[in-house]
C-alpha cells in the first residue's frame, strides 16, 4: 500500500473517531485525492485541506485541523501540525524509507503497475501512415505518443489494441497504378521501395500537366481498384506490402508495434450500412447536392457524409471504423492520437455517433498534439524541407556515437549504446513537453548529456548500474533505514513513492510527458544524492540501505523509460 493511501486510511479513522455521528464525510478514497504535496518541504510531506470538512461538520477549517492533529495517534507513520486550515503531515523518515523499499523489493520492475484495467479494453489509433509515402518527422508524435499510451495502459492491466489506420484509399492510388503500368519496373520498386513509387507519382503529375488525359486514366484505374479488378488489386496490394515492409524497418528501430493494420480500404464494405442507418434514423439532410448531418445545435458546421457525386469521405469511414471497433473489441475507450488540426473533424464524428444513439460515443477521445519544427524552421512537404524520420534517427545514432567516442572511448558495445542513446534522444524530445505544445527539435538540446534529455536520464540509469556492480553482496545484511533519513535520500524517496500516481495521472490525462518529467526528476534527485553521499562507505547496514536506494532508483528509471518507449543502457 502506498504512503498516500496509508495516510488517507488513518485520516479517515481519525475523522470518524473525533466526529462519530457526523454525516456526509468523505471516505478514504476521496481523502486520498484531496491530499496534496506542499510547495515548500518545510510545510511537510503531505497536506490535507480541511475546507472539505467545513460544511458537513459546520466548523471552521482551522478548528477542524487543530482537532484532527490533537486526536492523531499515528506518530510512527507521520507527525502532524495544523497550519491555516491545513493538516500537514511530516513522515517518519526511517519508517517511510522502510515502507517504500519493502514495496519495491516485493514488486521489483512491476512497481507502479496495477490491475484497475482488468477486464477493460482500450483501442488506440496512432501512427496511421499513408501507403506509398515515406515516414517524416511529422509522424513522430502520433507514433510515439500512441506507443507510450499503449504501454501505460498495458502496465495498468488494460487489454490494449494498437491500430495503424492506414491511409490506403483514394484516387491517388489509381494514378500510382497507372504510372507503374506506363513507366514502372518491378525490380526497381522491389529494390528501392517507396522512393521508386514516389518518383512514379511525381512523374505522373508532371506528365499530366501537358497530357490532361492522364488524369482520366488515373481515375479509371482507381475505378478498377474499387471494382476489385484482379490486375489493379494485385498491384495495389503489392504497393501496400512494399510500404509496410519499409515502415516495419522504422517501427523496429523505434520499438513500436501494432495489433491491427485495418486502414481506410478495410471499411469499403462497411460504409453503406452506416449511411443507411443515418437515413433510417432521419439524420441525413441534403445540402448543395451532398448528404450531411446537421450539427448547428452544437455550434458546429454540418458533418459531410456523402459528396454530391455520392462518394464517401473521411467522416463516413471514421463512423464505420468506430462502430466496427466497438462491435469487435467492445472498447471502454477508443483513443485517436491525431494532430490538433483534426479537432473539429473528431468533434463532428463523435457527435454524429451520439445522435445515432450509441452511448459509447462518449468513450471516443481525440488525443491531440502540436506541430514539430526542426532547428527553428517550420516544415512542410510543399517547401520541400520535410525531414524524413529514418534520416533523423540515423543522424541521431551517428551523433550519439561521436559523443560516446569522445566521452567513453573504452566503452564496449559502442554501436549498440549509440543506437539506444540516439533513438532515446529523439523520443525523449518528442515526449518531454505537454503533448499539445509545439516542439522545436534541436540537436544541442536532444543530445545534451548534462541537461533535461534522454541521454541524461539514460546516463543516470547506467550510473546506478555501475554502483550496483561495484557493491559487495549485502544479501545477509539487514539495511539500516536510518541511513536514508537525510534530505537528499528523502527527496528521492518521495519522488519514487509518487511514481505510481504519476503513471495513473498520465493515463487519465493521456499525457506521456508526465512520466518523462517524473523520470527526469528522479534522475536529478539521484544524481544529487550520489554527489552528496559516499554510497559504498561506512557500516555494512548503512551501505546496504544506500545500495538498496540506488537499486530502487535504477528500477523506477528503467520502468519510466520503458513506458515512454526508451531503452535503458547499463553501461555508457
Amino acid at each position: 500500500m502506498d504512503m498516500m493511501t496509508t495516510i488517507a486510511n488513518l485520516l479517515a479513522d481519525t475523522i470518524k473517531a473525533v466526529w462519530p455521528d457526523a454525516e456526509g464525510l468523505p471516505v478514504a478514497d476521496e481523502l486520498r485525492g484531496l491530499l496534496a504535496v506542499p510547495p515548500d518541504p518545510a510545510l511537510g510531506d503531505y497536506a490535507f485541506p480541511c475546507f472539505r470538512l467545513a460544511k458537513p461538520l459546520r466548523s471552521a477549517p482551522p478548528k477542524i485541523a487543530e482537532a484532527l492533529c490533537a486526536a492523531w495517534k499515528n506518530e510512527g507513520t507521520a507527525s502532524v501540525q495544523p497550519v491555516n486550515g491545513y493538516m500537514n503531515f511530516f513522515l517518519n523518515r526511517a519508517n517511510f524509507a522502510a515502507g517504500i523499499m519493502a514495496e519495491l523489493q516485493e514488486k521489483k520492475d512491476r512497481f507502479g503497475s496495477g490491475e484497475e484495467g482488468k477486464g477493460k479494453t482500450v483501442c488506440l489509433d496512432y501512427s496511421s501512415i499513408n501507403i506509398a509515402k515515406r515516414f517524416h518527422i511529422g509522424h513522430l508524435s502520433t507514433t510515439m505518443i500512441g506507443n507510450s499510451l499503449k504501454r501505460i495502459f498495458d502496465f495498468l492491466g488494460y487489454e490494449t489494441v494498437g491500430i495503424n489506420h492506414l491511409g490506403d484509399w483514394g484516387t491517388q492510388f489509381g494514378k500510382m497504378v497507372c504510372a507503374y503500368k506506363k513507366w514502372g519496373k518491378k525490380e526497381d520498386v522491389e529494390e528501392r521501395g517507396i522512393d521508386a513509387m514516389t518518383e512514379l507519382y511525381v512523374r505522373f503529375h508532371k506528365e499530366a500537366e501537358t497530357n490532361p488525359a492522364l488524369e482520366d486514366e488515373g481515375r479509371a484505374w482507381f475505378k478498377k481498384i474499387e471494382d476489385n479488378d484482379p490486375e489493379a488489386m494485385e498491384i495495389f496490394r503489392w504497393f501496400k506490402e512494399v510500404t509496410l515492409k519499409d515502415a516495419a524497418r522504422v517501427y523496429d528501430i523505434l520499438g513500436v508495434s501494432f495489433d491491427s493494420y485495418a486502414g481506410e480500404s478495410f471499411y469499403n464494405d462497411k460504409m453503406e450500412p452506416v449511411v443507411q442507418e443515418l437515413r433510417d434514423k432521419g439524420l441525413l439532410t441534403e445540402s448543395q447536392g451532398a448528404q450531411v448531418v446537421d450539427l448547428s445545435e452544437d455550434n458546429m458546421p454540418p458533418c459531410l457524409i456523402l459528396k454530391s457525386d455520392g462518394a464517401t469521405i473521411y467522416a463516413t469511414r471514421d463512423l464505420a471504423a468506430a462502430i466496427y471497433r466497438q462491435n469487435t473489441y467492445h472498447f471502454d475507450k477508443c483513443l485517436y492520437v491525431v494532430a490538433y488540426q483534426q479537432d473539429l473533424h473528431f468533434r463532428q464524428v463523435f457527435r454524429v455517433l451520439e445522435k445515432m444513439g450509441y452511448p459509447w460515443a462518449k468513450d471516443c477521445v481525440h488525443v491531440s498534439f502540436g506541430m514539430v519544427s526542426f532547428e527553428g524552421e517550420a516544415l512542410s512537404t510543399r517547401k520541400g524541407n520535410m525531414v524524413l524520420l529514418e534520416d533523423l534517427l540515423s543522424q541521431a545514432v551517428t551523433k550519439a556515437r561521436d559523443i560516446i567516442e569522445e566521452k567513453s572511448p573504452n566503452l564496449e558495445n559502442k554501436d549498440e549504446v549509440a543506437r539506444q542513446v540516439g533513438i532515446g534522444a529523439v523520443v525523449y524530445t518528442d515526449l518531454s513537453n505537454n503533448r499539445i505544445k509545439d516542439i522545436d527539435f534541436r540537436w544541442d538540446r536532444a543530445l545534451n548529456f548534462d541537461g533535461e534529455s534522454g541521454p541524461y536520464v539514460q546516463y543516470t540509469h547506467a550510473r546506478c548500474c555501475s554502483v550496483l556492480r561495484k557493491a559487495p553482496d549485502f544479501s545477509g545484511v539487514t539495511p539500516d533505514w536510518n541511513a536514508l533519513t537525510d534530505d537528499e535520500a528523502q527527496a528521492l524517496l518521495r519522488l519514487i513513492s509518487r511514481f505510481p500516481d504519476v503513471i495513473r495521472e498520465a493515463a487519465a490525462k493521456y499525457e506521456p510527458s508526465m512520466i518523462t518529467r517524473a523520470v527526469t526528476d528522479i534522475a536529478q534527485a539521484y544524481n544529487k544524492y550520489y554527489y552528496e553521499h559516499r554510497i559504498l562507505d561506512g557500516e555494512p547496514a548503512q551501505a546496504a540501505a544506500r545500495v538498496a536506494l540506488t537499486g530502487a532508483a535504477k528500477t523506477v528509471i528503467k520502468t519510466g523509460l520503458f513506458l515512454i518507449g526508451i531503452e535503458a543502457p547499463e553501461r555508457m
